[in-house]
């Protein structure tokens, strides 16, 4: 029956009501009547540029659905896509593979590491420097099922044994040695019995779990070479690959990377397939990897690190990017040689790499005009430093990272067009469906915007534990899924945040919270601070004093004298460093990251 004119029929009233809802989508920034800003969260497809926030939480709305791949779904993808396009490049050693190239390397490690005995939910330990067998046994344990360990390439023999021994691996891929690491030697020394054992059948008393060492580069009694696991598999052995495929998650652990969280020894913070694909994929969209050409990324960073394994490796299989190394181990003159021969269009970095970069004697001889973005993240970025990265190194979409390993890693993130204030002042605003708040550290309760507290991360991008260490991971992952960062930080009605140090860093003078980040960044304004470290140092009296310690730009002569006054009148007088030390160089952490607590140590020691 036709519905008499003038009356409307069930349907079209419901399609009528339906558009109506949905307008309110189409237009993202106007105000619709009932609909308070602040049930809102921010709309992140690109920057936010009304203030909708009302209360310290966010949370990271986004018109593209999460990806439901594994590694291996991932990177096949794009191999059909782009098979014939370069996928890495490492200068050094002289390895160029295309994607095609790559993925059938990929392929026979991986039936190579099933036909030596490894299966799925078995841990591999990856020790060593930037190598493509890196790259490759990366993609491998994850399309095998194996959980990848990546262990810090400076780890000592106890350090290693520690983490080897924590998580149970299995086998372990390292160099006979690097520079002045001893890998091979060191392997020995905790394991004396794999000069007599038969490669794969290693049975050690301090390592139960270890059956398989796997070197890169040399021949040695008791050990494969990398060659034995190229061709180890026969067609059963690439059969049970095949088939294994159909029975991998994309929740399923994958790899476990160390992190000394907020606290002494190293937990593994263990993360899934979905956790590191979805990560590459919005960083890689925030900074324009899904629409630009064609990116040649310069990576100094390291492997073992989530900025260069999620950043670098997964960001390469997701978006199809050529990722160029450098080095094997950090060089800041063969990143600008790497930039300028190949043509790099992006570049990573720590806040110290680019400080190293632009001090390099020659700089000014270096073409770098094909780089137009970066990134800078992994720790604090002096907005000193964000300036001179895009008017002397000439790289304008320059963009401020933050994260932490067990957020896989990256949680906010600038967009590469925001204006240098923001650029210099923030670490830009949530990614793609996080959430984020502020709360009060004792209390727990959201902080009123713009007040400073801990910032809290939920969303896909939360690990999935430490490994075996239900009581740590419970210390830091809330029932309700909260994961603390132990971060000090704030938001503004945007949605962009501020970082202000670390819980632990903070320094309580008096009764007065410290954050030194803040008298850090007021430091680099000074034309002669090429880098300056704030940490608290003991005071019988105050409980803790304000020690500022300084590396001058080359050449430059300065007194404490002279920074007191810089400081005098242009911030807050409890936070004018009581103390005041001229220093060459600070304890980095192999992923230069500086460890405050050995310079606290160290500025303790000179003070007396």
């Amino acid at each position: 029956m036709i519905p008499a004119a003038g009356l409307c029929s069930p349907v079209l009233r419901r399609s009528t009501a339906l558009s109506a809802a949905l307008r309110v989508f189409r237009t993202p920034w106007t105000r619709q009547p009932g609909f308070p800003a602040a049930s809102r969260g921010i709309h992140v497809d690109s920057p936010p540029v009304v203030p909708t926030l009302t209360t310290s939480y966010v949370h990271g709305t986004s018109s593209t659905s999460l990806l439901h791949d594994t590694v291996a779904e991932a990177l096949q993808r794009t191999v059909e896509r782009w098979p014939d396009r370069e996928a890495v490049a490492f200068l050094e050693d002289g390895v160029r593979k295309t994607f095609a190239e790559f993925q059938q390397d990929v392929d026979q490690a991986a039936a190579g590491l099933l036909a030596l005995g490894l299966r799925k939910g078995d841990r591999l330990g990856m020790w060593g420097p930037n190598t493509y067998e890196w790259v490759v046994f990366q993609f491998a344990t994850a399309k095998a099922g194996i959980i990848q360990v990546s262990v810090n390439p400076a780890y000592q023999q106890k350090e290693v044994e520690l983490a080897l021994r924590k998580v149970g691996c299995k086998a372990v891929v390292c160099p006979t040695e690097f520079k002045t690491q001893k890998y091979c030697d060191m392997l020995m020394k905790i394991c004396p019995e794999i000069g007599s054992s038969t490669p794969g059948d290693i049975k050690s008393a301090r390592l139960p779990e270890l059956r398989s060492v796997i070197l890169l580069d040399s021949r040695q009694p008791g050990m494969f070479h990398f060659e034995d696991v190229m061709q180890a598999a026969g067609s059963q052995h690439v059969k049970e690959l095949q088939d294994l495929q159909k029975k991998l998650s994309f929740d399923d652990p994958i790899n476990i990377q160390f992190t000394s969280g907020t606290t002494g020894a190293p937990k593994g913070a263990t993360l899934s397939h979905h956790n590191i694909v979805n990560n590459a994929y919005f960083v890689g969209k925030r900074v324009g990897y899904t629409w630009k050409p064609h990116t040649r990324v310069c990576v100094p960073v390291p492997l073992y690190h989530c900025f260069g394994s999620v950043g670098g490796g997964i960001a390469m299989a997701v978006h199809g990017l050529t990722l160029v190394f450098p080095s094997a181990g950090y060089n800041g003159k063969a990143n600008l040689e790497a930039m300028q021969s190949e043509r790099c269009t992006y570049i990573y970095g720590t806040p110290t790499m680019y400080v190293d970069m632009l001090n390099q004697p020659d700089f000014a001889k270096y073409d770098l005009s094909s780089v137009e973005g970066g990134l800078m993240a992994g720790s604090p970025c002096p907005p000193e430093l964000v300036k001179k990265v895009v008017t002397v190194m000439g790289i304008k979409e320059i963009t401020i990272g933050y994260g932490t390993t067990e957020n896989s890693p990256v949680t906010f993130l600038g967009n590469p067009l925001d204006n240098m204030e923001r650029k210099c002042e923030t670490i830009g605003y949530i990614i793609d469906h996080v959430e984020a708040k502020i709360v009060n550290p004792t209390t727990g309760h959201i902080m009123p915007l713009g007040m400073k507290g801990e910032i809290m991360v939920r969303g896909y991008c939360v690990m999935l534990e430490y490994w075996l260490e239900q009581a740590k991971t419970e210390e830091c992952i809330s029932k309700d899924g909260w994961y603390k960062t132990g971060d000090i930080g704030s938001l503004d009605a945007y949605g962009y945040c501020k970082i202000d140090g670390r819980i632990k860093d903070m320094i309580i003078r008096g009764g007065e919270n410290i954050y030194p980040a803040e008298i850090e960044q007021f430091l680099h304004t000074h034309p002669k601070v090429k880098e300056a470290q704030v940490v608290g140092v003991n005071d019988p009296r105050m409980g803790e004093e304000v020690c500022a310690c300084i590396k001058l730009v080359d050449g430059q002569e300065c007194t404490a004298e002279e920074i007191k006054a810089y400081c005098k009148g242009q911030i807050a007088h409890f936070k004018i460093p009581r103390y005041i030390l001229f220093l060459t160089g600070f304890p980095l952490t192999v992923t230069g990251k500086i460890q405050k607590n050995k310079l606290r140590e160290e500025a303790e020691r000179q003070l007396g």
